[in-house]
């Protein structure tokens, strides 16, 4: 029984070594949007038999990152503008919440931690992979501040897709949605306006992948 018990475990272990590689190589943008993937080369690339590699796959389909085509392998997913507009209805539900709920709930510390994750926007010409960093920690700031774990949680896996998206947008353009007039509207303890001010930059980042990606 302890031999058999041990095998689980080794093979769970793999399955989840080979999870996070491929999830990691999707978000980082080395596994590209649309790109075929065959499960031959992918255990290749991971060191690994292609038994996890199948069962990895089965849980990135699961989380929507990629699709299977029957027969044949996997699709990484693609870019679309309808995927965009939902992505960014959803993260605007999300962080007008949560923003509105900082704005009357965060510390003054919480607030200044928020205020000073974004500095790197008022340096001259700033890294775009850095600033993708500031973007994601910014967020996830806000929404832990509101302290409510459920959305927290959603959030999260929403600033995910956000993550590829903003990954790939700095290969087409270094610019980026600045964050002033939220960290204002929290500084001044101003629930509605943070909730506008939310919006507006959600719109924005939404806009601009539009216009990246859209055509």
């Amino acid at each position: 029984m302890p031999v058999l018990l041990k095998s689980k475990t080794e093979k769970g272990g793999e399955v989840d070594r080979v999870y996070r590689l491929m999830r990691d190589a999707i978000l980082q943008c080395e596994l590209r949007p649309a790109e075929f993937l065959v499960e031959v080369d992918l255990a290749r690339r991971c060191k690994t038999s292609r038994t996890p590699v199948r069962e990895a796959c089965n849980r990135l389909c699961q989380e929507g990152w990629i699709s299977r085509i029957r027969y044949k392998g996997y699709l990484v997913a693609p870019i679309s503008v309808r995927g965009i507009v939902e992505l960014y209805e959803y993260r605007k539900l999300l962080e007008c919440f949560t923003v509105a709920k900082a704005a009357e709930a965060a510390t003054d510390e919480q607030i200044e931690a928020i205020a000073a994750s974004i500095e790197i926007e008022g340096r001259p010409r700033p890294d775009p992979n850095e600033l993708v960093q500031a973007n994601e920690r910014f967020h996830l700031a806000v929404a832990a501040s509101a302290r409510n774990q459920r959305v927290l949680d959603q959030l999260r896996f929403t600033l995910e897709h956000v993550r590829r998206l903003d990954i790939l947008s700095a290969q087409k353009d270094p610019g980026w949605v600045p964050h002033a007039e939220v960290v204002k509207a929290l500084e001044e303890r101003n629930p509605v306006q943070a909730r506008k001010a939310m919006a507006v930059h959600i719109d924005s980042s939404r806009d601009r992948m539009l216009k990246l990606f859209g055509g």
